[in-house]
């Protein structure tokens, strides 16, 4: 896997870091312009797109995050995955921005599920939305029940 780094410093509220990663099966990791403190790269497979996410989902970076992804639903595959599980900390408003992800998605048919770490699965759960948001272990196990939908 190689990688390349991109800082761009104009911005005084945001500082935005670019990582294109080439994966060995021929996969481009698009990078996602979000926030200092979260980070991710997208990736179209087949009939998915594949969002891995690291950093906070907090009150400071869900309105980028939800105006990025919100703009990649409509461009695109129409099954999501969301991979949290390298992300630290979620609080109401990022799980605001997921429920509205997932109303999203399934408005235009498509599928959405999570794949969270322990941290991110006990937030979930204190608000009993693990069914709604389709919680998963790993990304494999995501793209398998993707494939078979």
């Amino acid at each position: 896997m190689t990688a390349g780094v991109k800082v761009d410093n104009r911005y005084k509220k945001h500082l935005y870091l670019s990582v294109c990663f080439h994966h060995e099966e021929g996969i481009i990791a698009e990078p996602l312009n979000l926030t200092v403190s979260l980070r991710g790269t997208r990736e179209v497979r087949d009939n998915c797109q594949l969002f891995r996410l690291t950093g906070l989902l907090d009150a400071f970076s869900e309105p980028t995050f939800r105006k990025v992804l919100s703009s990649k639903i409509d461009e695109g595959p129409k099954n999501i995955i969301l991979d949290l599980s390298q992300i630290d900390f979620v609080d109401s408003s990022g799980l605001g921005a997921l429920v509205q992800l997932a109303k999203q998605s399934q408005n235009i048919k498509g599928t959405f599920q999570i794949v969270t770490n322990a941290r991110v699965t006990q937030t979930v759960k204190l608000v009993r939305l693990e069914k709604f948001l389709a919680l998963q272990t790993s990304v494999d196990k995501a793209l398998e029940n993707t494939k078979s939908s």
